[in-house]
């Protein structure tokens, strides 16, 4: 995208406050990258900084297989110290109700070894089943079936009693999307493919698993670095997995920085997240979507908060610190895309103002 483009606002009901702040990012959102390190990036106006738990124990994985048992136990401790309640049942109730649909939303596309880990998702549905939640109101998902087959979720849900959904299998809700003078090369499942008239494919509109089957959403992405975005994260992962017609994005990073924020601060679907997890039990620094272990740290870590921005530009820090570690190459990670998001009160872009709390 032009640099000259002009910045498009997302068809949305968005609060107002979220509206008088989108307009700063006519005059900021495109200011020459000053090329410093992601954690010298600042944004966020708000007075104080959002939480980040980080739960580590060296025992969480052999192999780089997770041990599901060490992972339940972290996903305990995780919950109970970020919402500060004293039982997990006390801590999901302060986030969820027992009349919610809870999607869990995964990253599967590298599989099951760099992609969001079954262990990690199965210690959170498990979790919430323990509080109450009835098991068929929680529903793990991601855009594409035949990646959440293959990354193993298809097998855990059946496992659990869950359900699993694909966003592209439950088609798209024609009031709900993202508009933007971007035209898209339309494909078969977006909604307005092969259909002919002034404005087809500058829509990309919201899948009815979202807008229709769930109320509350917990995004659980593994930390994993994207070539374009910075990381496989909260942000990119969700904005990404719950539209249609995002080929237009997805290879220009100046593209994604404006439509990932955009996409992810429309009410029906920001607005419903209510938990962000790193499945930081592995670190995959090069490959992106490819699941690629000879590229990987192990850090055996799960990190929490309610603030997607500040657990992603988080893992953009530690993928810059595991590829200086290991010679790799000195990849620029998207940060406009951050600030943007920051602009838009989506989270805290600023490392250095992130209260990271580590518990071992």
């Amino acid at each position: 995208m032009s640099r000259n483009a002009p910045y498009t606002q997302p068809n949305s009901r968005r609060p107002g406050h979220r509206l008088r702040l989108a307009l700063w990012c006519v005059t900021f959102a495109w200011l020459p990258s000053t090329g410093l390190p992601a954690e010298t990036f600042t944004t966020s106006l708000a007075p104080t900084g959002p939480r980040v738990v980080i739960v580590e124990d060296r025992a969480a994985t052999e192999a780089f297989q997770p041990r599901p048992e060490v992972v339940e136990a972290m996903v305990r401790r995780g919950l109970t110290n970020l919402t500060e309640q004293t039982t997990p049942r006390a801590a999901w109730l302060s986030l969820v109700s027992l009349n919610d649909t809870v999607g869990l939303k995964v990253y599967s596309r590298p599989g099951p070894n760099s992609g969001t880990r079954p262990a990690v998702v199965a210690a959170v549905a498990q979790s919430l089943i323990a509080a109450g939640m009835p098991s068929q109101q929680i529903i793990i998902w991601d855009k594409e079936e035949a990646d959440l087959r293959e990354a193993g979720f298809m097998t855990l849900a059946a496992q659990l009693g869950v359900r699993v959904a694909a966003s592209t299998k439950t088609g798209f809700n024609p009031t709900n999307f993202y508009d933007t003078p971007l035209i898209g090369n339309l494909v078969f499942g977006d909604l307005e493919f092969e259909k002919k008239g002034d404005g087809i494919g500058r829509k990309s509109f919201v899948a009815k698993l979202v807008t229709s089957e769930m109320t509350k959403i917990i995004n659980i992405t593994p930390l994993l670095n994207s070539n374009e975005a910075g990381v496989c994260g909260n942000l990119y992962g969700l904005a990404l997995g719950s539209v249609d017609n995002s080929l237009r994005f997805e290879n220009d990073p100046g593209r994604l920085a404006q439509a990932v924020p955009e996409i992810y601060a429309l009410p029906i679907l920001g607005d419903r997240v209510v938990l962000n997890i790193t499945d930081a039990l592995i670190c995959q620094y090069e490959g992106g979507p490819r699941g690629l272990l000879h590229y990987s740290a192990v850090l055996d870590q799960l990190r929490f908060s309610r603030d997607p921005v500040a657990l992603d530009v988080l893992s953009i820090k530690e993928l810059t610190h595991q590829r200086g570690s290991m010679h790799g190459p000195n990849l620029k990670p998207n940060m406009e895309l951050y600030r943007n998001a920051a602009l838009l009160e989506l989270g805290v872009s600023d490392v250095s103002r992130i209260q990271v709390e580590t518990l071992r």
